[in-house]
């Protein structure tokens, strides 16, 4: 995708020697007929002039006092609304603190910690700074958080010295937007569908019948799906977390109206199964609250098996489906059973006896179980749920195009 035209860009230049290379990124930019709108923070206008960048880009450049064409329409929220991806080069050590700390005290933190648009860092700074542990546990923080890291890398510097730390040449940085931003065109046209969370099946209209997930992957996953172009649907159970407005969220209660509410999205192209749906439902339901001096005797009816249902229905099956197995034993014999039995094209499946990760935890580590492959299965060792996601969604694109 060399034309650019309709994609929006905002880039981010902070204060370094590097600061001139964006200059080059910006053209390599524009001659692909980006839209572009920059922001400049006050120490990267000690190294380039916004008349420079104007010239380039030939469009809005911003501080934080004023937008340098004297127009004052956009706000940090418009701004990060209005990018189709963000682009930070050079990030300086500085830069790269404030950030993993959550900042918001210029324009340039503000509209990053606005925007739920995949962000790029192009980072800069001497060999020493690139290589201290609070850098490498900053960097790390931020690749939690989604951000993708381009470089640094290895060279001569400006002060001297050797080593890793170099901004990324432009056309690296080029490139991999470019390829970014080609995929999420193309991604455009694939619909994916989630499910995450617990089920409720009522007992009485108070009390209920549920499971301690906490949707955290599932939102993730819908997330990264989404980030990446996929015109992507949510359904969820009972949940407090919120998602980004472009994701189509139904919120549903029961495995019945879970089911029914998949049906009617069929068909879709990818299906992810990351609900903890309750296996059975309680079939003697009382219409009124059930009294302490009354005896309690619960019937209990199979749920209908959404996962089973939608991988097995020839009409519309998904082209890939991908169920998840919450597992306390036997975790590898349970997922290659279900895998199978479920006819299901990937198993991705969890151990939530620990308290470290997996249910109610932001933190997860699974193995991928995979059907038609040479490689039988692929572990994804403990980290953030987002990161997880990340890898996840990598290998979906991988196949998926």
């Amino acid at each position: 995708m060399k034309n650019l035209s309709g994609k929006k860009i905002l880039f981010i230049i902070c204060g370094g020697v590097s600061a001139y290379k964006s200059l080059e990124t910006i053209r390599l930019f524009k001659r692909n007929k980006a839209e572009i709108k920059t922001i400049l923070t006050k120490s990267a206008k000690e190294f380039i002039t916004p008349l420079s960048v104007v010239s380039l880009s030939q469009g809005k450049v911003y501080d934080d006092l004023f937008n340098i064409n004297n127009e004052s329409e956009m706000d940090h929220i418009a701004l990060s609304r209005w990018a189709d991806v963000i682009i930070i080069a050079p990030a300086t050590a500085n830069t790269i603190y404030k950030l993993s700390q959550g900042s918001s005290e210029d324009l340039a933190s503000t509209v990053i910690l606005a925007s739920n648009k995949q962000i790029f860092l192009a980072p800069a700074m001497n060999v020493r700074m690139w290589d201290h542990q609070s850098t490498r546990n900053n960097v790390k923080i931020l690749k939690s958080y989604g951000y993708k890291i381009i470089g640094p890398e290895i060279g001569d510097m400006a002060c001297g010295e050797y080593g890793e730390g170099k901004m990324s040449d432009p056309l690296d940085i080029h490139k991999e937007v470019l390829n970014f931003l080609s995929l999420q065109t193309k991604n455009k046209k694939i619909k994916a569908l989630i499910t995450a969370g617990p089920t409720r099946e009522y007992i009485d209209p108070v009390r209920f019948i549920t499971n301690k997930s906490s949707g955290k992957q599932g939102y993730q996953l819908a997330r990264s799906l989404s980030r990446r172009g996929f015109e992507t649907t949510l359904i969820s159970g009972p949940t407090n977390l919120d998602i980004d407005d472009n994701i189509n969220l139904i919120k549903v209660e029961t495995a019945d109206e879970m089911f029914q509410v998949t049906q009617k999205n069929l068909p879709t192209d990818i299906a992810i199964f990351t609900a903890a749906v309750a296996d059975f439902k309680v079939g003697n339901k009382s219409k009124n609250k059930i009294k302490k001096h009354d005896n309690l005797n619960i019937k209990l009816e199979r749920n209908i098996d959404i996962l089973n249902y939608v991988s097995n229905h020839n009409s519309m099956r998904p082209k890939l489906v991908i169920g998840f197995a919450a597992e306390t034993d036997n975790l590898e014999k349970n997922a290659n059973i279900k895998l199978s039995n479920k006819n299901c094209d990937w198993i991705i499946a969890n151990d939530v006896s620990r308290k470290d990760r997996g249910f109610d935890s932001d933190y997860n580590e699974v193995t991928i179980y995979y059907k038609n492959s040479k490689d039988k299965k692929e572990k994804l060792l403990s980290k953030k749920k987002s990161e997880i996601s990340e890898e996840i969604v990598d290998r979906i694109v991988a196949q998926i195009n």
